[in-house]
């Protein structure tokens, strides 16, 4: 029996069930159970298969990585190439893309990588089409646009979720607030510090029980859902913020426009006219949380022309030294720091200090 025919038995079996309390430890373990077989299907088992497909894994380069997911001729094509100026075959049918372009904006001194995937199809999440590779570009990203067609019905934003949500990828969502730590022995510790609607100790363990362990300590900190703890269990998913891109709004109505932009992370934009991109790029920038600083060389104005740029969490001195050079620490004494992260300027500050965007630097050498 192929993977795929398990999957299918087991989502049918869940739509059969019904959902209350009785039945929550049921769901539970069979929820475990397909996660476990997704994974199957993502990272094949064997050794030496068949090579993976050519012309997808693309060098990361520039400070950010931003990927277009969106079904065959909904203008990712177009919009990378208005955006990046980079040529990537457009035409009016289906599938033109088939490996991944990649292009590079220069946008507020940092440099953004654009990746155009291939267009996806339903079922990529269990390997139909070029589905699987172009996810797993996709999970390597840090911002993802989901490209979507207004004139099509919003059906496919929930496809698209739902393949995405199949590799593990989560959109727009904080990782659970569930802690997970496996023993030797001592079975199954349980602690919740609020009040639980869906998990109890029992379901618990039933779906620790599935992933063969049986010695943990679970501490849940907030209201969380079977999904949630096989999420930290498997502990390969990966959580990426997302931005709804609706193209083509220059054949909708001025009223259907201001619906649209009710709608929470939705961009609506028109790659052709290349209306509304400024907004678009405004949008990715607070989306990707990149945090610029500046360099001084001692006795000389600062550089503000090519910043170094640092990702959201990490941005102490020891980060910036590290991304300039990693024998920089080495010789680091201390750094003076203007800007918005000091008391006045200019501070001496130790490589733990955190830096904010667009603070100014200053190394000081051993």
């Amino acid at each position: 029996m192929s993977i795929l025919a398990k999957i299918a038995e087991i989502e049918n079996e869940m739509a059969r069930t019904q959902r209350n309390k009785a039945t929550a430890h049921h769901l539970g373990l069979l929820k475990a159970r397909l996660a476990k077989l997704r994974r199957e299907l993502i990272t094949p088992k064997g050794g030496s298969g068949g090579g993976t497909g050519e012309g997808f894994d693309v060098a990361k380069t520039g400070d950010a990585r931003i990927g277009f997911v969106g079904f065959p001729s909904v203008g990712k094509s177009t919009l990378l190439s208005n955006l990046a100026g980079v040529y990537s075959e457009v035409a009016a049918y289906e599938f033109t893309t088939l490996t991944t372009v990649p292009g590079v904006i220069r946008y507020k001194g940092a440099k953004i990588q654009l990746l155009d995937l291939p267009g996806i199809i339903e079922g990529a999440k269990d390997g139909k089409g070029r589905g699987r590779q172009v996810i797993a570009v996709a999970r390597t990203c840090n911002l993802i646009l989901i490209v979507l067609d207004v004139l099509k019905p919003l059906g496919h934003k929930k496809l698209i979720e739902h393949e995405l949500e199949g590799f593990g990828i989560r959109l727009n969502k904080q990782p659970p607030n569930i802690g997970f730590k496996k023993k030797d022995k001592g079975g199954i510790n349980f602690t919740a510090t609020c009040a639980q609607s869906e998990l109890d100790a029992e379901t618990v363990k039933s779906i620790l029980a599935e992933y063969k362990i049986h010695n943990a300590d679970i501490t849940l900190r907030s209201d969380s859902t079977a999904d949630d703890l096989i999420d930290v269990v498997e502990g390969n998913r990966v959580y990426i913020p997302c931005i709804y891109v609706l193209n083509k709004i220059d054949q909708i109505s001025i009223e259907e426009l201001d619906i649209i932009y009710k709608v929470p992370h939705c961009v609506p934009i028109s790659a052709h006219h290349r209306w509304n991109f400024d907004d678009l790029l405004e949008r990715m920038w607070d989306y990707l949380k990149l945090v610029r600083i500046y360099t001084k060389p001692k006795g000389q104005l600062p550089d503000y022309t090519s910043p170094v740029v640092l990702p959201d969490q990490r941005t102490s001195v020891e980060d910036f030294c590290l991304k300039i050079h990693k024998n920089l620490i080495k010789e680091f004494k201390y750094a003076l720091v203007w800007g918005s992260s000091v008391k006045h300027n200019p501070q001496k500050v130790g490589k733990d200090h955190v830096l904010e965007d667009e603070d100014v630097i200053q190394l000081v050498k051993k």
